[in-house]
């Protein structure tokens, strides 16, 4: 199935490039309790990334979406969607397996945008990053509209195919399709970790 999304995008996916992991940062969005459902499929394909990354000292930043006060930092997500995950709840927490190291990032945010708001384009200039690998949920919402933003800021965009998943198969392809098209590198799991790995340390 994944490979048939490659397939399907490979008119638009036609712009070859790998990253560069001394300038590179591995943003997992979102894979929060409140997401399990969806992220479930993908949950070995990230962790496989994060291994992959950390092996090679890539900074790895994990987001947790959520709001304080809906009344206050909702904004139009609230009015959209009328269900909006609590700060600092159970379903607000990352799912147990990722297991964040004390080392990597933990960014909360309460707008679609790991950028906006949040000082991440700060922190990675801070760092020497101007690329970036994405994946997490969901693909059409929080994972592209970070892509894009991350894009239009002149940050080389790598979307991870198989490990970024939304509630229908649809959306991901339209997503993957939008990316090729203008914004990002699709790459599968495996060819990516292929890549780090035969990287120097």
């Amino acid at each position: 199935m994944l490979s048939d999304f490659l397939e399907q995008i490979s008119n638009y996916n036609i712009r070859r490039a790998w990253p560069n992991p001394c300038k590179c940062a591995f943003l997992v969005i979102d894979m929060q309790q409140y997401f399990l459902p969806i992220a479930s499929p993908i949950i070995e394909n990230v962790l496989s990334i994060i291994e992959a990354c950390r092996s090679k000292g890539i900074t790895i930043i994990f987001t947790r979406h959520g709001h304080r006060d809906i009344s206050r930092d909702g904004g139009m997500l609230s009015k959209w969607w009328g269900d909006c995950i609590k700060y600092g709840s159970s379903e607000w927490r990352l799912i147990e397996t990722l297991s964040p190291l004390d080392t990597d990032g933990i960014i909360d945010k309460n707008r679609y945008s790991a950028f906006f708001g949040t000082g991440l384009d700060e922190k990675l200039r801070a760092q020497g990053i101007d690329e970036l690998i994405i994946a997490g949920v969901m693909t059409n919402c929080c994972c592209e509209t970070t892509a894009r933003d991350g894009f239009v800021r002149d940050y080389r965009v790598f979307f991870v195919s198989d490990a970024t998943a939304t509630v229908e198969e649809e959306l991901h392809l339209a997503s993957l399709k939008n990316l090729a098209y203008g914004f990002a590198h699709i790459l599968p799991t495996d060819q990516l970790c292929r890549h780090i790995a035969n990287q120097g340390a």
